[in-house]
């Protein structure tokens, strides 16, 4: 399909260039994407120093998860927020179901973040 602003056909650097732009903007709108980004980097920075590979995935998984889950829901009340300007009950319904699946996500990356890195240091001492 193509339209006024892009091309049509595959360009797999013009998808690297529109990716990183989203999460760019994600980490740097978001203080709750931010800080969360930040922690997994130190965690699997120290998964890298050990060569502890598996906890390297884990880590990963769960922060991809919760990436993923942040970043539909920001869409989502983007979306809303654009779309309906007033107070309207589905709206809140559709933000609320929208948090609760980020909710769910951060519970996983928190969990799998305070058993990895509770690993890791062990590893110190």
């Amino acid at each position: 399909m193509t339209s006024k602003f892009r091309k049509s056909g595959y360009h797999p650097i013009r998808k690297l260039k529109v990716i990183l732009a989203g999460l760019h903007i994600a980490i740097a709108t978001e203080f709750s994407v931010a800080y969360k980004v930040i922690l997994s980097l130190v965690v699997l920075v120290i998964a890298l120093i050990f060569r502890q590979w598996r906890d390297l995935m884990l880590v990963v998984l769960a922060t991809g998860l919760m990436l993923i889950a942040e970043l539909f829901n920001s869409s989502i009340e983007g979306l809303c927020d654009f779309l309906e300007k007033e107070y309207d009950e589905r709206i809140r319904t559709i933000k609320d179901i929208s948090a609760a699946a980020v909710g769910i996500s951060i519970l996983i990356w928190a969990v799998a973040l305070i058993f990895e890195s509770s690993y890791l240091w062990s590893l110190f001492y």
